[in-house]
């Protein structure tokens, strides 16, 4: 029997569909990714914390879920919008089908959408709230309880999906300190795979831990929410500036350049998909890129010591930097590429040189 279930949006625009997932009801940012694959990926990323996701793609669940395409402990989405769920998956991998595993982990999702429409409102107007329910099914009722939902400007959720305290993730040659603010596995398995000896750090830890700890070089990573919000970890990072070397993504790449006293400001709806085009200055070589952030760094508050280093080719937005005084840097792609290309993997080589060189001291 097909369950009945809605999604309402802060604008007042509703949208009747079916079931897909777990029953109940759920509140978050509603965002759209471009991919049309990686959707266990997308799920499980940290980044997507206090977010309901819709995939443009109509067929969702093609391929299954399985026990090893997971970039954390647990799906991180708060909810999950799609057109149609392929019910019945086909691949070797695959341990079950996507709506059970919404379903045995609690998210609660909708299918049977116009996710054209849905993109197009998000497109023009940007990025809002949204409310999906199962239970309760009264307009009136769901858009009252959007409304009163926090926006995600000014929401600190680093904090929410961090690590409860260090750990080790690899042995090596590199001594890497990793500040989670969200870290996918893919980073640290690349991390790994060159070298790294990583710990794992939670987004809280202070500067001073962190040079007690005397890591060869600081990864920060991706994540959710405002990193305006984030204020403890931009202060930590303004005191780890030319003591360490510094390398971030994402959420990362923002608190970097927050820390060298530059801004950052809400997109309009965000880029999320997995094939960007983003422009390296310094080769003239496009990357086609993995991206999941709704917000940016403001290149016009950039001080005179902050090079751009990328840009994105479709609104020219900054999409990587680095500091000519200290060994710092940052890209606001994933480079991990899970999902997504492999054009930017030689941005960990980069780090890994830039620690090796020692030129910091």
């Amino acid at each position: 029997m097909i369950k009945t279930a809605k999604l309402v949006l802060e604008n007042g625009t509703i949208f009747t569909g079916a079931s897909f997932g777990a029953s109940g009801e759920t509140i978050g940012e509603v965002c759209f990714n471009t991919g049309m694959t990686g959707y266990q990926e997308i799920l499980t990323d940290p980044s997507y914390c206090g977010q309901l996701v819709t995939m443009t793609y109509p067929h969702i669940g093609n391929y299954g879920v399985n026990l090893e395409d997971v970039e954390s402990n647990k799906i991180q989405a708060a909810g999950f919008i799609v057109r149609e769920e392929s019910v019945v998956p086909s691949n070797f991998r695959s341990t079950q089908s996507l709506g059970e595993y919404l379903q045995n982990q609690k998210i609660v999702g909708i299918q049977e959408i116009d996710t054209r429409m849905l993109t197009r409102i998000l497109r023009d107007e940007g990025a809002m709230n949204g409310i999906i329910s199962t239970m309760d099914l009264d307009d009136d009722s769901l858009l009252k309880k959007v409304k009163a939902a926090p926006s995600m400007d000014g929401l600190d959720l680093a904090k929410v999906v961090t690590c409860d305290k260090s750990y080790e993730w690899s042995k090596g040659t590199h001594k890497i300190a990793a500040i989670d603010f969200g870290i996918k596995h893919n980073i640290l398995r690349l991390l790994e795979s060159h070298g790294c000896e990583v710990t794992v750090f939670p987004v809280t830890t202070t500067a001073r831990e962190i040079l007690e700890f005397n890591p060869d070089g600081v990864f920060l990573s991706n994540g959710p929410g405002d990193p305006a919000a984030v204020t403890y970890a931009i202060n930590m990072v303004k005191e780890l500036l030319g003591k360490k070397p510094i390398f971030g993504i994402c959420l990362g790449h923002q608190i970097l350049a927050l820390a060298l006293d530059a801004k950052t400001y809400k997109l309009k709806f965000g880029h999320r998909g997995c094939n960007h085009p983003v422009k390296n200055l310094e080769t003239g070589i496009v990357e086609i890129t993995s991206q999941n952030h709704g917000f940016a760094v403001d290149e016009n508050s950039l001080p005179k010591n902050i090079e751009v280093t990328h840009l994105s080719l479709n609104d020219q937005t900054v999409e990587g930097l680095k500091c000519i005084d200290v060994p710092a840097f940052s890209v606001q792609y994933h480079p991990e590429s899970s999902p997504g290309p492999h054009d930017s993997r030689y941005l960990f080589e980069q780090f890994i040189n830039m620690i090796t060189e020692k030129d910091y001291a």
